[in-house]
């Protein structure tokens, strides 16, 4: 019977688009209790079958405004559940504040302070990589947690401050997740995750969630990042911005081509297509989060010619990324290498070593002065895929000078 209720009331808060906290908060005003005495972890626990909600059961149903008897009732789904974020949150809570803390007062100006600290290292991601950010990234999101669940601050603030750990969760992820340290980047995405979705931002929550979900796609666990992708995509819902509807709809379309395999492979061409719809639908003059600065055309032309190389589509891969490289800025050396490695396989899929093996020189040399794992990798990919063409001189000097080194 708790299965039935916790499932019930999980269904109820998300077809209202709640949190877990806002329940939590739904919960306390409608028994009229002063204080907290129900938080997130507690209506996780009811929501999991792992506690019974028992007295607090009439109050529930009064904040989502149905008879108890519809909590207690078990739903017949008439088609599978949509994943939901809730499945990826962390064990526990770690933004949880600690007992006994002096609570020192966090103000608005700390909460700035902290936004220029995460704008600054999505400037520094730009140009640097993983290695070469990993420390000060760690750092600065320890801190701000520890300034999280030791201060005291107002509703407002603490609502401010989440956002800005979940932004930080972000960069420090991506961050981490490019350094190679994809278990230290997975953990920092979920703590991310929780904290966006405690603050109520679920635009910022499908962001981090994408970022897992791109992680998952790359690192052998593609049938999690198609189902983390979807998620983070159902759980923004439809007011959430152009430009992040289609960061989201991006990210399903490259787990789904990584996944493989021709029902894969037409989910991804599906999205891919969703996801230019949504960015035509962008308003200059509207405000969008400051994160989806890079979201734009040539960043969706990217995704779409990485598919393509991916599916095996030279033909169609090879004009768009020559397209994109032409104008991309020289200063982006990772994202250089990572755009020219997929030339360099798309170049060899449409039987042109020579030209590959040209391309395939500029990944190494690139690759050679960034501390990138993601990079790395991509210089092995595109190597292994020369190997077919060794007989050819141009190939043959490529894996020999890269042998030698």
């Amino acid at each position: 019977m708790s299965l039935a209720i916790g499932a019930n009331i999980r269904r109820l808060r998300t077809a209202r688009e709640w949190s877990q906290a806002r329940l939590a908060r739904e919960v306390c005003l409608a028994a009229r209790v002063q204080g907290d005495p129900v938080g997130r972890q507690e209506v996780s626990r009811w929501e999991t079958g792992k506690r019974k909600p028992r007295e607090w059961l009439p109050f529930i149903a009064a904040a989502l405004g149905v008879p108890v008897e519809e909590l207690r009732t078990p739903a017949a789904p008439a088609e599978p559940p949509l994943p939901t974020l809730a499945d990826f949150l962390p064990e526990g809570d770690p933004l949880s504040p600690l007992e006994g803390s002096p609570g020192r007062r966090i103000g608005i100006g700390e909460v700035g302070d902290l936004q220029q600290r995460v704008h600054g290292l999505r400037l520094a991601d730009d140009v640097l990589a993983g290695g070469d950010l990993i420390r000060p990234a760690l750092r600065d999101l320890r801190r701000a947690v520890k300034l999280y669940r030791e201060g005291s601050f107002s509703g407002d603030v603490g609502r401010q401050l989440l956002r800005q750990i979940g932004e930080l969760a972000q960069i420090s992820g991506w961050i981490a997740s490019d350094a190679g340290q994809h278990d230290e980047a997975e953990r920092i995405y979920r703590l991310g995750i929780s904290a966006a979705r405690q603050a109520e931002d679920y635009t910022l929550a499908g962001n981090i969630a994408g970022s897992l979900a791109y992680q998952y796609a790359n690192t052998g666990r593609e049938a999690e990042g198609v189902t983390l992708a979807q998620a983070a995509l159902n759980d923004a819902g439809s007011d959430a911005p152009p430009k992040a509807r289609a960061l989201y709809l991006d990210r399903v379309a490259w787990a789904h081509t990584k996944a493989g395999g021709v029902e894969h492979g037409q989910a991804a061409m599906r999205a891919l297509g969703e996801a230019g719809q949504a960015l035509s639908e962008d308003d200059p003059g509207a405000e969008s989060p400051a994160y989806l600065y890079w979201v734009d055309g040539g960043e969706l032309r990217v995704m779409e010619s990485r598919v393509y190389t991916e599916l095996h589509r030279p033909l169609r891969a090879v004009p768009l990324l020559r397209e994109v490289l032409g104008g991309y800025d020289a200063t982006h050396a990772r994202e250089l290498a990572l755009y020219l490695s997929w030339l360099a396989v798309a170049l060899a899929d449409a039987n042109e070593p020579e030209e590959a093996a040209a391309v395939a020189e500029r990944v190494v040399s690139l690759s050679s002065d960034v501390a990138s794992e993601r990079t790395a990798e991509r210089v092995r990919v595109v190597l292994r895929r020369l190997k077919e063409y060794a007989e050819v001189p141009e190939v043959a000097a490529v894996l020999a000078n890269h042998q030698a080194a």
